[in-house]
């Protein structure tokens, strides 16, 4: 396991002073290095390649740092929202992923069936690392929006969140990464997420992008590919 952020990490921190199709869409980068699904390595282990990092060793690297923003990702990373979305296929689209498209189904998500999504642990770990630092949290996610949600206020309450920021629901493109104007905007210096357009959107917005695992049980297919661009990936980030 790698212990420590690397070098070249570190000093950008300083500078900054089933076959289904993905829940959300996001444009597509070419992996710079090999990556293995949650699925690979639970049957093969932690292999060097990845730059393995604990949520300690974060915290020991951010030492010392001022308090600063920090984002996440919602589905996946902090919550597994898999019930929600796979309801909402049975009730919209059965025997199609078109309910992704469907007004009916983010209303139906945003503002009733989160109370179904469980709480990561690896999302109860960081959070409460980050705000024991007085980091500001935010959260940015792919989801379309609503004219209600209840995301905000059931994020507050099993994170325990004391100055809660509303959620940013940025939408999904295949063409432009939606969720980096929202990193840029709020100066968020470090973002969480388990897709690629995560850590891509992290990178284009001059902030550092981390890995969070997502379940090998999620709906969202196909399972996302850990450290395909050299990215620190949170070690049993997938609880």
């Amino acid at each position: 396991m790698k212990k420590t952020f690397t070098a070249i990490t570190l000093s950008s921190l300083l500078a900054l002073s089933l076959v289904s199709s993905s829940v959300m869409a996001e444009p597509k980068v070419p992996a710079t290095e090999t990556g293995y699904s949650t699925i690979q390595l639970t049957q093969m282990g932690q292999p060097k390649s990845v730059h393995w990092v604990t949520v300690d060793q974060i915290a020991q690297q951010l030492k010392g740092k001022p308090p600063m923003a920090v984002g996440f990702d919602i589905d996946d990373t902090v919550l597994f929202s898999s019930p929600g979305f796979y309801r909402g296929k049975q009730v919209f689209s059965p025997n199609s992923f078109s309910y992704l498209k469907d007004q009916k189904f983010w209303d139906k998500m945003n503002c009733d069936w989160d109370k179904f999504s469980m709480p990561k642990q690896i999302g109860k770990e960081l959070i409460a690392m980050h705000q024991k630092r007085g980091d500001e949290i935010y959260f940015i996610t792919g989801r379309d929006p609503s004219k209600c949600e209840i995301t905000t206020q059931y994020l507050k309450d099993v994170f325990g969140i004391k100055n809660m920021h509303k959620v940013i629901f940025a939408g999904s493109s295949k063409i432009t990464n939606t969720k980096t104007p929202y990193i840029k905007a709020d100066n968020i210096k470090v973002y969480y997420g388990d897709s690629d357009g995560d850590i891509t959107a992290a990178r284009d917005a001059g902030a550092i992008g981390i890995r969070v695992m997502r379940a090998a049980n999620s709906t969202n297919r196909p399972i996302a590919k850990n450290g395909i661009y050299g990215e620190e990936v949170v070690v049993n980030s997938q609880y």
